[in-house]
């Protein structure tokens, strides 16, 4: 498997600079077409506003949300008209209830979407929902940038949260070739015994599925020594030098779609790498 469509969306001017500086490479690496969609987002909603003000508001918001995709769709123009990339870019205005279906619609034809982190001083309340729809209503793979850091274009030591889940397996199997170009890639097991019936030699099947690909892997058992298996992940990954993370994203059902769990969340909030995640 190879990353041959890539999409980012944007939702902020802040963020064009910093997503795109890690898009491209990343693209350009795998020889990959990039489409970046720009999203002004209307975020009010009917009926909340005093009688006799909600149209002229309305009005207003929606205005705002097309002077906000016309200055990200310039700065992002601006970025990638440095690249040899092929890309493409849409602008589009939409309402915050709809955000969710029209990022789904776009991931599902994408190998692999680069977002920027959700959660942090700032950010809107739509951004996790942008996360959420791309990989569970487009199930499609997604690398979440952590602030401040941009490279993910060759990721040289790599961390694996493995756990025996279907959704870590996912994760693992999108995930195979930056794991095939990375230089050490951990696979991390935290409290085995939770996981496996079989816990006299942890990870032994993923390593023996991972070499088969060419993979340099090696595995480290855990003990659960903080209250969060989240909080014992990010401080291996720091502990480790790693500069990437791999992970399943787990969430909870809502009206036949999903939103994310406690710990995936957790752990976007803390993340100090890119985080792939896949469901």
């Amino acid at each position: 498997m190879s990353y041959k469509s890539m999409l980012t969306i944007l939702t902020d001017a802040a963020e064009v600079a910093p997503v795109l500086g890690a898009a491209i490479p990343l693209a350009a690496e795998a020889g990959a077409h990039l489409d970046v969609l720009c999203l002004g987002i209307d975020r009010t909603q009917t009926g909340y506003y005093f009688a006799g003000a909600t149209a002229l508001m309305h009005d207003e918001t929606i205005v705002q949300a097309k002077n906000d995709a016309t200055e990200i769709e310039a700065a992002a123009r601006t970025e990638l008209s440095r690249s040899d990339l092929s890309w493409g870019l849409d602008a589009l205005v939409a309402q915050s209830a709809s955000v969710g279906g029209l990022v789904a619609r776009r991931a599902r034809f994408a190998d692999l979407v680069i977002l920027p982190k959700p959660y942090g001083e700032g950010r809107y309340s739509d951004a996790p929902v942008v996360v959420e729809a791309a990989m569970f209503q487009g199930q499609t793979p997604v690398i979440v940038l952590a602030d401040g850091v941009s490279s993910t274009c060759k990721p040289k030591r790599v961390v694996v949260g493995w756990n025996e889940s279907n959704e870590a397996m996912a994760a693992i199997r999108r995930a195979m070739p930056m794991l095939q170009s990375a230089e050490v890639v951990n696979v991390v097991i935290i409290a085995p015994d939770r996981h496996s019936a079989d816990s006299s030699d942890p990870g032994a099947e993923l390593s023996k599925m991972l070499a088969r690909h060419g993979v340099n892997v090696e595995v480290t058992i855990l003990a659960q020594t903080l209250p969060r298996v989240s909080e014992v992940l990010t401080r291996h990954v720091a502990d480790t030098g790693a500069d990437m993370l791999v992970m399943g994203a787990y969430g909870h059902s809502r009206f036949r779609e999903a939103i994310l769990g406690g710990a995936t969340r957790n752990m976007l909030e803390h993340a100090k790498v890119p985080v792939f995640m896949a469901h």
